[in-house]
């Protein structure tokens, strides 16, 4: 390298000493079998996570860690302009509630475990300038004085004459440079970027895709900014030393990426290292009328993770669908595997369409999560409600911590078996499936009971209680319990079974499904509720006699209010 050229790049990047050498060495190849793969998740820091991170990162997290490998999590914050404050924290606190947890990188304290950091990009400014440093000694990068007014104008004249837009070719104005040109610009303390010099020349390079199969691109032959105008390396750049001093074998990213890997190849051939496999992940999209779009940031609240935490989706669910739409195989896993971790089940690829884009089904959502929960054990339901209670509804947090006993008998209705309830979907949905458990909460609620029981006459609801009252026991079990109300639906004028009724209409009032309705109501305010018998057994015998001994309350016509 002659004497010019030394000086041209000590003024580009001064107090560059370390030789990429050096740096290969602190950052040596990991010892680990050879199948182990090396994954990442690489955020910025511009805004809140979407659910299609979440998706990426649990991909990318299970194939690392079924294989024994090390997944981590680097956070891309060289683009300044866009970052958004406590993004990061933001960032990590998202895949930690969805149980995503990395081997390495920032944590939520803000210290970094790991020893391949610095795992935030703006903390590794001088390893990006070693390799720019390596690029201008090798004549595979160049400083461009442009403007931005330059550049305009060079775009403006692609769109003209109607040719592919970009820094490459004859458009390339600063690429053939002399070195005396650039000493002068220099000394003239010109701003300027550093570019990469491209080798393309428009043939079409054979790409393997871990999802999409073997695909053909068209090579590289855009001259990019890898070192911007502030010292901080583009995505480019700084992805591919990351990746390779990382010692990263799999990159799992959106597919909007597809059209960058013969840059990124182009750059890693440059610096003579092997690029990582890389595969890239269908947009997820939503269902709008009979037509399929992407899912957007701006549109769709449902693209915001926290839409999920804040409405007391379990996590734990959400996750189980977002493996469905990894791996079909997952379903049917699930149905032969009730209980077991879901970090059991073997993720593969090959099941992942590299075409269509995942649907989210908020609809199949919601019943993943009726399915999760109802095969929650009781003390399982407490804990993860009183969770998130605790953050977004302290009331309903407050009365399970006064009254935790009663409330865990509330969960325990219909759990046990082989068929538990499912009408429950999140945990936000908890407070109005136990409010009338709570005498307080229950008087709010004024009933009409005109509505809720249409055809059943006052007297008629008054013998009923009070016959109620005369044959319970609460020592019964429900066996018991089932005979003395049939036998009460007869004393009363009822058929104590429907097929009864239906076959003799005239010589009934109705039929024991009409006494339980009745009951029901007047105990919960409801036409619908848990199992009858299980509900009274858990509000106990004060609580019966007042709420069917109360005629104010019975009788009063008023409308059905909310909490």
């Amino acid at each position: 390298m002659n004497k010019i050229k030394k000086e041209i790049i000590e003024k580009l990047l001064p107090d560059i000493k370390n030789a990429s050498e050096c740096i290969e060495k602190k950052y040596p190849v990991r010892n680990m079998e050879k199948s182990a793969k090396i994954t990442r998740i690489a955020p910025s820091p511009t805004g809140f996570v979407h659910i299609g991170g979440i998706f990426t990162a649990l991909l990318s997290e299970r194939l690392a860690h079924q294989s024994n490998g090390v997944f981590f999590i680097r956070i891309e914050d060289t683009d300044k302009k866009r970052e958004i404050a406590e993004a990061t924290k933001l960032i990590i606190e998202s895949f930690e509630r969805f149980k995503i947890f990395a081997d390495e990188g920032e944590t939520l304290s803000g210290e970094e475990k790991g020893e391949y950091g610095p795992y935030k990009q703006s903390k590794r400014e001088q390893i990006y300038k070693i390799f720019a440093k390596k690029l201008l000694e090798q004549g595979r990068a160049y400083p461009c004085f442009c403007s931005l007014d330059e550049l305009k104008k060079i775009n403006e004249a692609q769109q003209k004459n109607e040719i592919r837009t970009g820094y490459y070719g004859e458009w390339a104005q600063c690429r053939e440079k002399s070195n005396e040109e650039i000493l002068q610009a220099l000394n003239k303390n010109k701003p300027f970027v550093i570019r990469f010099k491209s080798n393309g020349n428009g043939n079409k390079i054979k790409f393997n895709d871990l999802i999409k199969g073997e695909l053909f691109l068209p090579e590289n032959d855009q001259d990019i900014v890898i070192i911007k105008s502030n010292g901080l390396p583009t995505y480019h750049f700084a992805h591919v030393v990351d990746d390779h001093l990382m010692r990263t074998t799999d990159v799992l990213r959106g597919e909007e990426w597809l059209s960058s890997i013969p840059l990124h190849l182009e750059l890693f051939e440059s610096l003579c290292w092997d690029p990582p496999q890389y595969g890239h992940i269908p947009t997820i999209n939503k269902l709008e009328g009979n037509s399929k779009r992407k899912l957007s940031k701006r549109k769709d609240p449902e693209a915001d993770v926290f839409y999920y935490i804040k409405d007391g989706y379990p996590s734990e669910a959400i996750i189980e669908y977002l493996l469905n739409l990894i791996d079909s195989g997952f379903e049917e896993w699930r149905k032969q595997n009730l209980k077991v971790d879901n970090k059991k089940f073997y993720v593969s690829l090959k099941h992942l369409s590299g075409s269509a884009g995942p649907l989210l089904d908020m609809q199949k959502i919601e019943d993943v999560c009726k399915d999760y929960i109802g095969w929650l054990s009781t003390e399982e339901v407490f804990l993860q409600c009183f969770n998130w209670a605790k953050e977004y509804d302290m009331d309903l947090m407050k009365r399970m911590q006064n009254d935790s006993e009663y409330v865990k008998k509330i969960f325990s209705i219909e759990r046990d078996g082989n068929q538990p309830r499912k009408d429950i979907i999140k945990w936000s949905d908890i407070k109005y499936q136990i409010e009338y458990f709570f005498d307080d909460f229950f008087e709010k609620n004024k009933i009409n009971l005109n509505e809720l029981l249409p055809g059943i006459e006052k007297i008629e609801i008054e013998k009923i209680a009070k016959q109620f009252l005369l044959i319970y026991n609460e020592k019964d079990n429900k066996e018991e319990w089932f005979f003395k109300l049939k036998e009460m639906a007869k004393f009363l004028g009822y058929a104590d079974n429907i097929k009864s009724y239906k076959e003799q209409k005239e010589q009934y009032k109705g039929h024991i499904g009409d006494i339980a309705m009745t009951l029901r109501v007047l105990l919960t305010g409801r036409r619908q509720a848990p199992d009858l018998f299980q509900v009274i057994q858990c509000m106990g015998i004060n609580r019966l006699n007042t709420r069917l001994q109360n005629p104010n309350f019975i009788f009063v016509s008023l409308f059905v209010s909310s909490i």
